[in-house]
């Protein structure tokens, strides 16, 4: 049985691959996370009697604690997910994204280098690092034809994607300097359930349930490519298993979306939902007759890009993983979870 150590297993993405890992996979699981204000360990609650499931709180910039964990699980293989990634908060902020995904990502590489080096035999080749990072060390794309491939240049815009970029820089060089098997992924954006608040898509359809102002920065014309997490998760299951080590690996959902649609869109799945009266338990909603009347438009985040986009042919054609999700529906069953989950983000959401 493979054991797989996760880093930043109880976030959004992270709590995703644990539930697909344990029900689509014959692998045991080590979930190591902080558990930082985006965590919600209740996302993992049915994998608790799970003996295949293991979780350490321990903070990835804790070198001792962090190798403590490495002697005693063993593990053949580490997913790296556990990042600060708010663009908001690191404009505001940005010392928790320095300590975090750049000294973090150094101190994880350093447990690892020193924990697969004397390894042996099969247990030493088939070890593998992914690492798990974004489309925004891309920057921004001028084209509305072009899209990032693994062999675009980086221009990180904001903090968060700098800090991803430099985290990037670290693996690849641990790669080429010590030998460590690693792997990376750059994804799109993700959506799905047990998405923490702040990001935009849970935040519409909680602003919208509450009679909140729904805010879109700008002219909510800023174009983004959304991945169902579930397929994110199969495809990063995939790169781990069969990818090509020191590679790195786009993986898209393909469905570019203006803000200002996506936003569009759960305002008509909200309308219907409220029609359908299936959002009577939340009285807010009586006197809203269309939810995008609550949409407000504020001023532009500092730095922000307008466009991203993946071009993720190398991972179809050479592991032939591709996105199976059809998003209105997926979409429209993420507004449904979410008014279905108010204890899940209620001590989360303001």
């Amino acid at each position: 049985m493979m054991k797989i150590l996760i880093t930043g297993g109880a976030g959004f993405i992270g709590s995703n691959l644990i539930h697909y890992l344990m029900k689509k996979t014959k692998s045991a699981v080590v979930n190591v996370d902080k558990l930082t204000y985006a965590a919600n360990i209740n996302s993992l609650e049915q994998q608790i009697e799970n003996p295949n499931y293991y979780f350490e709180q321990v903070d990835i910039c804790d070198f001792d604690k962090l190798r403590k964990v490495f002697d005693k699980h063993q593990p053949d293989a580490v997913i790296h997910l556990a990042a600060e990634s708010h663009v908001d908060r690191s404009i505001n902020s940005s010392s928790a994204f320095i300590q975090t995904n750049i000294i973090g990502t150094y101190i994880l590489l350093e447990v690892v280098r020193n924990y697969w080096s004397p390894l042996v035999n099969e247990k030493k080749k088939n070890f593998r690092f992914l690492h798990v990072s974004t489309d925004e060390v891309f920057g921004d794309l001028e084209s509305s034809t072009l899209l990032f491939t693994e062999k675009t240049a980086y221009a990180p815009s904001s903090p968060y994607s700098a800090s991803k970029a430099s985290s990037d820089h670290l693996v690849r060089a641990w790669h080429r300097t010590y030998g460590v098997p690693i792997l990376i992924t750059h994804c799109s954006n993700n959506y799905g359930r047990y998405q923490f608040p702040e990001k935009l898509i849970p935040l519409t359809i909680l602003h919208a349930i509450h009679g909140k102002p729904i805010p879109i920065y700008g002219s909510g014309m800023q174009i983004r490519d959304w991945l169902f997490v579930e397929d994110h998760v199969q495809a990063l299951y995939e790169v781990l298993k069969h990818g090509c080590v020191g590679e790195s690996y786009n993986i898209s959902g393909g469905n570019e979306q203006s803000n200002l649609q996506l936003v569009e869109s759960i305002c008509s799945i909200l309308n219907k939902l409220k029609l359908d009266g299936d959002l009577n338990d939340y009285p807010q909603c009586a006197k809203i007759d269309d939810f995008n009347s609550l949409v407000t438009f504020v001023s532009d985040r500092l730095g922000h890009d307008f466009r991203y986009g993946i071009n993720s042919t190398k991972i179809v054609s050479q592991l032939g993983w591709k996105p199976k999700a059809n998003f209105e529906q997926e979409l429209n069953k993420t507004v449904n979870w979410y008014i279905k989950n108010r204890d899940w983000w209620q001590p989360h959401f303001k």
